[in-house]
């Protein structure tokens, strides 16, 4: 445990993620990270590629040895919520999940080391953490058709995470940042201000209102072992990988924070809030949620919507320092209006997603 949870890298340092910000999806990656990478996890750099597949909170590459697909790998910023220690406290948790019966999750990668995390050093000696998961084969479900009808099982796993989270001790050292109300939209929120957004007058008052309404709710909420703890913060589709029997695995970690446990339902839905479809999945949700861990009160039902609008605009202000193609074209071109409209559903009945 020792081992997992041994400082990395030294003090955070703050460096942006503009180092990728020349790469497009299937771009090799810098020599000075790939060759990194080879040296952490003892690859043949001969055999080995590295590319692109996106860039969010971190980047991301998809590790290939002979042309196939064998990994994933993660770069993170330096500094970035917590450093080297925040990411191997992530793996150490996420490895805990593995004993949580009936769900699927990535596997991390260990380096030649023995630690699932390394440090990459760039050409100006900046140390970056990077960690590497085994490839997920299948279709991400943000990319079908209708991720309706998996919405029940991501409600059931997030209530499975949640009874494994009240039950699970931390270990000495752990250490995970808290979603809280400041972190999500307050005045240096951790994504950027949703005011930062373009929107008129009109419409910020809208959703500035809204948001007072969400906040009221969600500050008298108490927290306690069954209110708050360790969530995974982003189990949503694109987070979700279905293979070719209809399996579905968990792939992606890195908001894993302490928060009210029904932000899990908020995060779900993001960016996704104001479709026509997006009713439907947070009835799924609320069904597979209620299977495993039995009916929500009318508290909590107020407590989840609230928190729900909360994330919208949460995740508006992440869209003013993120790059487009981080959002299918779809919802990136309709997130101010959408977080508008969502605003004005909220104002007239707070529980208008739940039908």
């Amino acid at each position: 445990m020792s081992e997992v949870l041994r400082v990395l890298d030294e003090p955070e340092q703050s460096v942006s993620l503009n180092a990728f910000s020349n790469l497009s999806k299937g771009d090799p990656a810098p020599f000075w990270l790939f060759r990194g990478v080879c040296a952490c996890w003892g690859l043949d750099s001969a055999t080995t590629t590295l590319d692109l597949i996106t860039v969010s909170e971190n980047a991301t590459f998809v590790l290939r040895i002979d042309g196939k697909d064998e990994g994933v790998v993660r770069v993170s910023q330096p500094g970035y919520v917590g450093g080297p220690e925040a990411v191997a406290s992530e793996i150490l948790w996420l490895n805990s999940l593995h004993d949580v019966e009936g769900v699927n999750l990535i596997n991390p990668v260990p380096t030649i080391r023995g630690t699932f995390v390394g440090t990459v050093r760039d050409g100006n000696g900046v140390g970056w953490t990077v960690i590497s998961t085994k490839f997920v084969t299948g279709t991400v479900l943000e990319d079908m058709e209708n991720p309706a009808p998996y919405y029940t099982t991501i409600g059931a796993w997030a209530a499975k995470f949640h009874q494994h989270s009240r039950s699970w001790d931390a270990p000495r050292g752990f250490k995970r940042f808290n979603w809280d109300i400041s972190d999500m939209v307050g005045p240096s929120p951790r994504w950027g201000r949703w005011e930062n957004a373009s929107l008129s007058d009109e419409e910020r008052a809208v959703c500035e209102q809204a948001l007072w309404k969400a906040m009221d709710v969600v500050m008298k909420t108490p927290r306690t072992q069954q209110t708050w703890g360790l969530i995974h913060a982003d189990l949503r589709p694109s987070n979700i990988i279905r293979d070719a029997d209809g399996k579905l695995t968990i792939i992606d970690f890195d908001d894993a924070g302490y928060s009210w446990y029904l932000y899990d339902y908020a995060s779900s839905l993001s960016f996704i809030e104001h479709m026509p479809y997006a009713p439907e999945l947070a009835r799924s949700w609320v069904k597979g949620y209620e299977q495993v861990a039995g009916a929500f009160s009318e508290d909590q039902f107020e407590v989840m919507s609230a928190l729900s609008m909360i994330r919208r605009l949460q995740m508006l202000g992440w869209t003013t320092n993120h790059r487009e193609d981080a959002l299918p074209e779809e919802l990136a071109t309709t997130q101010a209006s959408g977080s508008v409209l969502c605003a004005q559903r909220y104002l007239a009945d707070s529980r208008w997603l739940l039908g």
